[in-house]
Parts: structure tokens; sequence; C-alpha cells
């Protein structure tokens, strides 16, 4: 088989191998056995963790730095990063209100909020950015983005005193003023990228599903929903939309409700993770007239066929192209994975290792299985 271009589009294996190293070691595989081929690196993500890294391997830029506090109200030191010529800027929410910068100190759900992403959203509008790709994944808040909104100069009406901007406060919120918003606020082009589509209330609701997850008991779920709720009816006051509708919008549940506060007041654009990240880093050309692409992932199973990377890749790649996918685990028959479209999907396991084995190993047994994967093509 005649092999010109090959495409390497991975997402990171978590824990041993970040998106732009499982690249490389595919890279390395294919150079084995294809040596004259072109071969893309194209380090990928769907919205979630390694979506900052990821973006900013494939620009060629390091990440910035920013104080800010974190979901307590705690000083941290915030990472995010911006395009070559400084007008597309990637943040990662968790960087200002994730789960695992609380995770020292007992879970404090009605108190997490997202002030500290909102500190980070006012550092780029004051460097003047035109688009914040805002990637929501990880939080440790259930707060509506009702914290963001407060760094970014909104003032917050509640009924009685209290600190911090947390999901416990909603129901006491009774309007907010826009007029001190930073000036470059509804200018600037958010982009929301999400991996759920939840709604903000409700049992399948943010506090509902993922408040536990935060720390939430039954009561602090209920709080929190109620809160919500409310907040939904305050914001629908202020920017002319349906209450009802933004309670059951598909994807307003992600990150403690957060696009319920940059939806309809800023009028930012929620999309799934993965075609956000597959524009920002041009997937789509890359694609375009390769051979064989390699794509992979920490564990192939029934999600990855969803909106995570193996699915955009595997929707996006050329109908001619051969689509194998290097995985550290595969939970998929080989049935399963030709009835998605793909070639053929690997395990990185040479045979019997334990997990923290497989994990240092990881882009040696990357390189070596992509290596073997096209041996199979050589012919």
């Amino acid at each position: 088989m005649s092999i010109e271009k090959i495409v390497c589009v991975p997402d990171s294996f978590k824990g041993s191998a970040t998106a732009a190293q499982a690249a490389a070691a595919l890279a390395a595989g294919a150079r084995q056995v294809f040596p004259r081929a072109e071969v893309v690196e194209l380090p990928f993500a769907d919205g979630g963790e390694g979506t900052l890294d990821a973006l900013l391997a494939v620009w060629g830029r390091e990440a910035e730095t920013v104080e800010v506090v974190d979901a307590i109200g705690r000083p941290r030191t915030a990472r995010f990063g911006r395009s070559a010529d400084g007008a597309t800027a990637i943040l990662e929410a968790a960087e200002g209100n994730g789960l695992p910068h609380v995770s020292d100190v007992e879970a404090q759900p009605l108190r997490a909020d997202t002030f500290g992403v909102g500190l980070i959203a006012r550092h780029l509008l004051d460097a003047g950015v035109e688009e914040i790709l805002l990637c929501i994944g990880g939080s440790a808040s259930t707060d509506g983005g009702l914290g963001l909104l407060a760094a970014l100069g909104a003032r917050i009406d509640y009924d009685y005193d209290g600190a911090g901007f947390g999901g416990g406060r909603l129901h006491a919120v009774r309007s907010i003023d826009l007029e001190g918003l930073h000036p470059a606020a509804r200018r600037v082009r958010w982009r929301i990228a999400v991996d759920v589509d939840n709604p903000l209330t409700g049992e399948r609701g943010a506090a509902a599903v993922f408040g536990p997850q935060k720390g939430a008991s039954d009561a602090d779920v209920a709080t929190l929903d109620a809160g919500l709720s409310h907040l939904a009816d305050v914001v629908a006051a202020h920017s002319g939309a349906d209450a009802g509708e933004l309670r059951a919008t598909a994807g307003f549940g992600a990150a403690g409700g957060m696009p319920l506060a940059l939806v309809p007041l800023l009028s930012a654009e929620v999309l799934p993770g993965s075609r956000l990240v597959a524009e920002a880093v041009g997937l789509d050309a890359a694609l375009a007239d390769a051979d064989l692409v390699l794509t992979g992932e920490g564990a192939l199973d029934t999600q990855s066929l969803g909106g995570k990377v193996v699915d955009a890749v595997r929707s996006r790649a050329p109908g001619g192209a051969v689509v194998v996918v290097i995985a550290g685990t595969v939970k998929l028959t080989a049935a399963d994975v030709r009835a998605a479209g793909l070639t053929a999907a690997f395990s990185i396991a040479p045979g019997a290792a334990s997990l923290d084995e497989l994990l240092a190993a990881a882009p040696a047994l990357i390189e070596d299985a992509a290596a073997n994967a096209c041996a199979l093509l050589d012919r």
C-alpha cells in the first residue's frame, strides 16, 4: 500500500504522555516503517484537561501565567496561552476553579466560585485578545458563572451580605448590574468548549449530576439546584432570554452552570470541545490528503465514539484513509472498531504488566505499537 502522508493526531494518555508527547511517539513509530513519507504531528484534545497544552504545542507557544485565586479564594498562579499574533487565547477554567487545586481541604461546594476564572479572563481582555477559547471541565464550583461575571466588573446585588460568589448564595441574588463590566467583555468572541449535554437544572442538571463529585450532600444539591434555577430567572430578566430555555438548554449544566452567565449576557457560543479544538488547530486541512491517520488516547471505549478525540478524527478523516487507534487499553471488540469506521485498534501493552509499568514506559510503547501497526501496511 502506498503511504505518502501520515497524520498523527492523538489525545493525551492521561498520567503518562501529553498529547504532544503521544504525537511525537506515533510519528517516530511511523517513520521507522515509512521513512520517506510526510509525517504530520498534530496534538489534539476534546476541550477538557490537556487542551491548553495541546493547542500550545500546535501553536509553538509557551504557557503564560497570571496571579489569580482558586475556587475558594486562595492565591494561585494560573496558566493560559495565546496564539502567536495575540488575537486568540486559550483558557482552561480549571486553572481558576479546578477541583484538584482545592483537594487539600474539606470540600466547600456551596462556597466555591468562578471568580478566579474571571480574573484570568480579565487579564486576557486587558491584553487585547479578540477571542477566548474557554475550556470549562474539572470545576469545583456550581455558581452559574456568577463569580466570573463579578471578576469582569459586574455588580451582584444580594439580599444579604456575605463572602464570595458561590452557589450557596445564588438564591439571594436580586439583580446583576453590568454597567461596570470590562469594556471588552462583550466585544471579544467567547467560545466555550463543553463535553457534556446536561441541562442547567433538574435530575440531569449541574447540581444533581456533578454536585456530589464536588462534595455536595443531598441538601447541598437541593440548594444549588434551586439557586441555579433562581439565577436563570435573574439572567433572563436582564437579557431578554427565556428562563425556562436557560434551565433546559443542553450543555448549560457543564462546569457548575458556567454557560448560564456567558451565553445570554456576553453572547458566548457553546460548542462540543472536540469541534472547537479541531477548528483551532486546523484539523480538517491537516487530514484532507492523508493516507494513514494514527490517533489514540488512554482508553478506547464506547465514550471515545461520542464526541471525544477519536470520534472527531474518524469523522473528519478522508474516506480512503486508513485510521488506526493506538490506546493504553482497548475495550471495544474488533467488530465494534470496524463498525465505528476505524480500520483497527491496538493496545500499547506488550504483555502482562502493571499499570505503573505501562505509565512509566508509555511513549516508548506508543512508538512501538505505531511501528507494528504501520508494518502491516508496508507491502
